[in-house]
């Protein structure tokens, strides 16, 4: 198990919406794009973020949207199609819409729509 995977989404959550909101975007679009990649409503991601749960709990209980390996690049310095630990590679996805949120890209394109 990794470290990424043992991490508390609700330790994490805050940090992205203050990313995100410093970039002008809202926590709302933060929660569309989790809803988009782990198919949570707001009710399943809030008791999500009540219960800490660790990561690997939050992705082993999601439905992955099956574009999600649609989601390229580099996070962190690593590629996110070439990480080979399932729960790495999600938390990364996660981080990789956030990072394109943040840096102004539309929406519906982060959610590869």
């Amino acid at each position: 198990m990794s470290r990424l995977s043992e991490m508390s989404l609700a330790r994490v959550y805050p940090l992205y919406v203050q990313k995100l909101e410093r970039k002008g975007r809202t926590q709302a679009e933060l929660d569309d794009v989790i809803e988009w990649l782990t198919g949570f409503d707001r009710e399943q991601l809030r008791h999500h973020l009540a219960h800490e749960s660790s990561f690997e709990q939050f992705f082993d209980a999601a439905t992955l949207n099956p574009n999600a390996s649609a989601i390229t690049g580099v996070i962190c310095g690593i590629r996110v199609e070439e990480i080979t630990d399932p729960i790495d590679q999600q938390v990364r996805y996660l981080d990789k819409l956030v990072d394109e949120l943040a840096r102004g890209k539309a929406l519906e394109k982060v959610k590869r729509s």
